[in-house]
């Protein structure tokens, strides 16, 4: 398993909270289909800056797909934010 589907899975299926660029961020993660489906939309507390994702577990593969941001932007994040708690 590769460390952003490692990360991702360490994130808590629905609310939670954590720091990400010294910020408090609220999380929500829902899974779909099973497991085969994982949407994760986060968002900053202090300002207006998201984190929006969906990853597909597929026969040949995990598929991310961002949501209108830069791929770079949602590995970051998930690979950055410290949970609360």
């Amino acid at each position: 398993m590769d460390r952003f589907r490692a990360a991702l899975d360490l994130i808590p299926e629905g609310y939670s909270e954590g720091l990400y660029q010294g910020q408090r961020w609220r999380i929500e993660k829902t899974t779909y289909s099973q497991g085969r489906s994982v949407k994760l939309y986060a968002d900053c507390l202090a300002g207006s800056d998201f984190v929006s994702l969906n990853l597909y577990h597929l026969a040949s593969g995990d598929v991310l797909k961002p949501c209108e941001m830069a791929e770079d932007k949602v590995r970051a994040f998930v690979l950055d934010v410290v949970l609360a708690g």
